[in-house]
C-alpha cells in the first residue's frame, strides 16, 4: 500500500462506495477505496436500470458525459400464463426530456469505471485487485482493514463497508443479519447483442429512448420475483430474479427459469437474433426494514446492498438508495471529523440522516412486501393466471352471447377466488404493495 493510514477506507467501488468517496474527496478527506475486481465495475452487476436522482446532484447533467445506454420513456408491467399475456403500458413524452425521469439503462462495467474516475479526479485513491479479509479493531472500535497484500493492514479513522449483498465482513463482525435463502434473491441475466435499429423497431423507440419491461406470474412460475427485459444502446438485458428459498422449494434452477422465460411466445420475438455477449448472476438483499441493524458502530458504517438498502416493491429501486446512503455516510463522517469523535455516538448521525430521508421512509412503508407475498401466494401465482384467463376469455370472439360469456366469467371467479379472503388481502396490500 502507498500509505498505511487514511482518514477513511471504503471497501467496495460500487455505486454506494464511490458516492461516498466522491463526497469525501470533494471535502478534502484522505480516502482510499479498495476494490477486489480488476477495475471498478468488474464485479458489479444489476438488472440494468440506473435510478439517478442522487447521481444528478453529485454530477450535474451526468447524462451528457456518462456512458449510459438509454433513458427510459416506456415502462411496461406484464403478466404471463402459458401462452398469453396481459400488460399495463406507460409511455410518456414527459420522460423524454431532462432529467429523463431519473431512469436510465446502463452496463455497470462501463458506467462504474466512469463514476470511479469522477472520484479519482477529486482526489480519492482507488486500488483494485485487492481483497479485504477482515476488519482491524481496538476494543469495540473498527480502526482499519486487513487485506490480502503483504503490506496489507490499512488504518483509518473510519471504515465504510460497501461490499455488496454478499456482506461477509459485515456479518462476521456482527454488524448485520446473516444471509438466508429467505432474505436473498438470486438473479441471472444475459446481455444479447442486437443492432440499435432493430431494438428501436421492436420496442417502438427513437434515438436514445429506452424501454423497461417487467414480467410476473407465469414468467417466474409463481415464485416471489420477476423477469425483465431492458433495452441498451445496441444490446438487450434479459433476466429473472426470485427468492432463493423459492428456487429451492420448486426445485428450479435460475438458468432453467431464464431459458423458459426466453422461449415464451410473447418474449422470444423480442429477443430473436440476439447474440449472447454476457452472462452474469447477482445476489440481491431482500431484508425487511424490521430486520435492519443500526448500520453503524464505532469506526464503521454500512452502505448500499451491504446495508440491505433495496426497495422490494414493484419499484425495484436500489441504485439511488445505494448512492444516497454513500452520501449520508460521507456527511456523517465529516460531522464526526469536526468533533474528532468516531465512536458509535459520533457516527450516529448516519442513521439519523437515513431515517429522516426518503430512503428509510420508503423502506419502512414497504417493510412487509416480501412477507406479504410469501403468505399470500395467490398474488404471484393464481391471481395473475386468473387475470390472464379472464381477459383472454372475455375477448375471445365466437358465437356465444356476451351475456353468457359474462356469466361464465363470474362463475369462474366464484369457483377460484375466495371473495372474503381477497378483500382481506387487498386491505392488507394497501400498506405493503402500493
Amino acid at each position: 500500500m502507498p500509505n498505511d493510514r487514511f482518514e477513511v477506507v471504503i471497501v467496495g467501488a460500487g455505486l454506494s462506495g464511490v458516492a461516498a468517496a466522491l463526497t469525501l474527496a470533494r471535502n478534502g478527506v484522505e480516502v482510499l477505496v479498495i476494490e477486489r475486481g480488476d477495475f471498478p465495475g468488474a464485479k458489479n452487476l444489476f438488472g440494468g436500470i440506473l435510478y439517478s436522482g442522487v447521481l444528478a446532484d453529485l454530477v450535474p447533467k451526468f447524462w451528457e458525459k456518462a456512458p449510459i445506454e438509454r433513458h427510459i420513456v416506456n415502462r411496461r408491467w406484464v403478466v404471463l400464463d402459458v401462452d398469453s399475456q396481459v400488460a399495463l403500458d406507460l409511455k410518456s413524452a414527459h420522460f423524454d426530456k431532462p432529467p429523463y425521469n431519473n431512469t436510465f439503462t446502463a452496463l455497470r462495467s462501463r458506467f462504474d469505471r466512469w463514476f470511479a474516475e469522477q472520484a479519482e479526479e477529486e482526489g480519492a485513491l482507488i486500488i483494485c485487485e485487492t481483497t479485504v479479509e477482515g476488519l482491524l479493531t481496538e476494543g469495540d472500535r473498527v480502526v482499519g482493514v486487513r487485506t490480502g497484500r503483504d503490506d496489507g493492514d490499512v488504518f483509518a479513522d473510519c471504515v465504510i463497508l460497501a461490499e455488496g449483498a454478499n456482506s461477509l465482513l459485515s456479518e462476521a463482525a456482527g454488524l448485520r443479519r446473516k444471509m438466508t435463502p429467505g432474505n436473498r434473491v438470486n438473479a441471472v441475466k444475459e446481455v444479447l447483442a442486437l443492432p440499435s435499429e432493430i431494438i428501436e423497431d421492436r420496442f417502438h423507440l427513437e434515438g436514445s429512448q429506452g424501454a423497461a419491461v417487467e414480467y410476473f406470474g407465469g414468467a417466474v412460475k409463481g415464485m416471489v420475483g420477476s423477469a425483465f427485459i431492458y433495452t441498451n444502446r445496441d444490446s438487450i438485458s434479459v433476466g429473472v430474479g426470485c427468492l432463493i428459498e423459492d428456487y429451492l422449494r420448486s426445485k428450479t434452477a435460475p438458468y432453467e427459469l431464464l431459458d423458459e422465460f426466453k422461449a415464451h411466445s410473447s418474449v422470444a420475438p423480442l429477443l430473436r437474433g440476439g447474440e449472447t455477449v454476457e452472462y452474469a448472476t447477482k445476489m440481491i438483499p431482500e431484508d425487511s426494514y424490521d430486520d435492519f441493524s443500526d448500520l453503524y458502530a464505532a469506526g464503521v458504517m454500512l452502505v448500499g446492498d451491504c446495508a440491505g438498502l433495496v426497495n422490494p416493491s414493484i419499484h425495484h429501486e436500489g441504485t439511488n438508495l445505494a448512492m444516497a446512503s454513500g452520501v449520508f455516510a460521507a456527511e456523517a463522517f465529516l460531522e464526526a471529523r469536526e468533533k474528532q469523535d468516531f465512536s458509535r455516538s459520533g457516527l450516529e448521525s448516519y442513521r439519523n440522516r437515513l431515517d429522516a430521508s426518503w430512503v428509510m421512509q420508503d423502506l419502512e412503508h414497504y417493510r412487509g412486501t416480501v412477507d406479504f407475498l410469501r403468505a399470500n401466494r395467490e398474488f404471484v401465482d393464481s391471481y395473475p393466471r386468473i387475470t390472464v384467463e379472464l381477459m383472454r376469455d372475455y375477448f375471445t370472439v365466437d358465437d356465444t352471447p356476451k351475456a353468457e360469456v359474462r356469466r361464465r366469467l363470474m362463475r369462474k371467479v366464484r369457483d377460484e377466488v375466495n371473495f372474503f379472503r381477497l378483500v382481506r388481502q387487498l386491505w392488507q396490500a394497501r400498506k405493503t404493495l402500493v
